[in-house]
């Protein structure tokens, strides 16, 4: 397994260097940049636009500013902010972070709810559940993320007009914007973390619904496949329990095209997870990406993109690994 591990990184050069050359000499061809804007201004001084384009190196060739990048990202130091004059991983540190909250909550909640259902679904084909499920699911894959998060804005609005203080059935519903409550620093630590997982509820949800629609189908399809197999029937045969043949012997094989797209997991809900942030009013990625690009601010875009480089590379790494645990076929050598 080792051996296979250093032979994954060493192939993961090539394609990180790949990925961010492609990014760099995109970001060349859009026209203008940071200093341009900042030329417009009237009381910024054409020497200092000089003086500033001098300190970041814009005033060379595009392949000098990709190299001198690159030496910087091999320690660790993916540039200033042209805007605030701040390093980039201290800019986008936290957002980093807020995200990663979402994302980590939505993948428990996907594989929480989908395998279940999926399962629900197989062994209980063509039932009232069955069909229930089917709804639900090509329901959630029919609306968008972000217009699902404010059809549930709309929805906890209207329970609390209309329930008022009733039993305090207000503090039941979940919050709708934000991050943190108001008085979020005055709290204790374990209170402010149960703040912030109280508010991350329905934005985690949403992130996750599409990909909950999804993964149970196919695995209802997948799980049904294999309870029609020869195996299936030896093993019933040999008088193995309903619940050892339907969760050790048909979900184990079931399940391996997902563990085997694991590797997309990670940057996938990251972008699904942009426009909810916007509409939920979350501090994450997609909000920093976007004010980036309206600055053209390069180097913080760019940072950004290396971030999602590097996700789904250890993404692909970990599920050809997983796929060796799920999978007893698989061997690596």
């Amino acid at each position: 397994m080792l051996p296979f591990i250093i032979r994954r990184f060493f192939h993961l050069i090539p394609t990180f260097i790949g990925s961010t050359l492609l990014a760099f000499i995109i970001s060349q061809l859009v026209p203008g940049d940071f200093l341009s804007q900042k030329a417009l201004e009237p009381n910024v001084r054409p020497e200092t636009i000089e003086r500033l384009r001098e300190r970041f190196g814009l005033n060379q060739a595009w392949y000098v500013q990709y190299f001198r990048w690159m030496g910087n990202i091999a320690q660790g130091d993916l540039g200033l902010s042209f805007d605030s004059n701040q390093p980039v991983i201290n800019l986008i540190a936290r957002p980093i972070r807020n995200s990663m909250y979402l994302v980590i909550l939505s993948i428990v909640m996907l594989w929480a709810v989908a395998i279940p259902l999926g399962v629900y679904s197989a062994v209980r084909q063509y039932s009232l559940g069955d069909q229930l499920v089917s709804a639900v699911s090509y329901f959630g894959l029919a609306i968008p993320n972000f217009f699902f998060a404010q059809v549930l804005i709309l929805a906890i609005f209207l329970l609390r007009g209309y329930t008022g203080e009733w039993f305090g059935f207000n503090k039941l519903l979940l919050p709708v914007a934000q991050m943190t409550s108001t008085n979020h620093l005055n709290l204790s630590p374990i209170r402010q973390f149960l703040d912030i997982f109280w508010h991350m509820l329905m934005p985690a949800f949403v992130v996750a619904t599409s990909g909950i629609a999804g993964f149970t189908r196919v695995l209802r399809g997948q799980m049904l496949e294999h309870l029609g197999s020869d195996f299936i029937r030896t093993a019933r045969a040999k008088g193995l329990g309903k619940r050892s043949v339907t969760y050790k012997h048909a979900l184990r094989p079931a399940i391996i095209p997902f563990v085997a797209g694991i590797g997309g997991l990670l940057p996938a809900l990251i972008g699904g997870a942009g426009l909810v942030e916007i509409v939920v009013s979350w501090p994450g990625i997609t909000p920093t990406f976007l004010e980036a690009i309206r600055q053209q601010d390069i180097y913080v875009v760019l940072g950004l993109l290396v971030i999602s480089s590097l996700l789904l590379m250890v993404g692909n790494l970990i599920s050809d690994l997983l796929l060796a645990v799920v999978d007893p076929r698989i061997r690596y050598g």
